[in-house]
């Protein structure tokens, strides 16, 4: 599991995501983070400019943080209510 951190060496592409982001947006990141895969490049998703996301989106960024994508200048909204969902899942 490779994790992204500043400085870091590890060869990436940044994946700017802004406005919205819901269910029919997702199989077009997806396609985007696959080619990069297979280009054998760590995803790194900026969501500095994020907005707004449903819980399919939110769904899939947690389920891809560490496993294949990273996640850079997430909003804090975004990581409470992964937090929370983090939590449902455990109880």
């Amino acid at each position: 599991m490779r994790k992204i951190t500043p400085g870091s060496t590890v060869p990436h592409i940044t994946i700017r995501v802004s406005g919205k982001l819901f269910e029919g947006h997702l199989s077009y990141l997806d396609q985007l983070v696959q080619t990069a895969r297979a280009c054998d490049l760590w995803a790194l998703l900026d969501l500095a400019h994020l907005e707004e996301v449903d819980r399919s989106a939110l769904l899939y960024l947690m389920r891809g943080e560490g496993q294949g994508l990273g996640l850079a200048s997430c909003p804090k909204f975004i990581r409470d209510w992964m937090d929370r969902e983090r939590g449902l899942a455990a109880a």
